[in-house]
């Protein structure tokens, strides 16, 4: 399963950061998901980077913003805690 990374701008006040939240985590197939950064999901997700756009553009606004990356076979590097690094590779193992 290919893996997604989602990152994201709300640009007015009183968004629907709930609905948004609730509508990336139904993108994984097994549930799983990272977020550990206020505004950046990781999700294991067949979808392509278009279908998650498509799919998450009924909860935001016109002047949000957003950037959807297949991040499936890339490198990263990064500084979390131990228990972070453990979820994000559990997630990074199931794509």
């Amino acid at each position: 399963m290919a893996v997604k990374m989602i990152t994201y701008d709300l640009n007015d006040p009183g968004q629907r950061y709930a609905k948004l939240a609730e509508a990336i985590k139904a993108l994984s197939r097994n549930g799983s998901w990272w977020h550990y950064l206020d505004s950046t999901w990781v999700v294991p997700s067949n979808l392509t980077c278009g279908q998650v756009t498509d799919h998450l553009k009924p909860y935001l606004d016109g002047n949000d913003e957003i950037l959807v990356l297949d991040i499936t076979n890339d490198s990263y590097q990064g500084l979390f805690s131990e228990e972070a690094w453990k979820v994000f590779n559990a997630i990074m193992q199931a794509g």
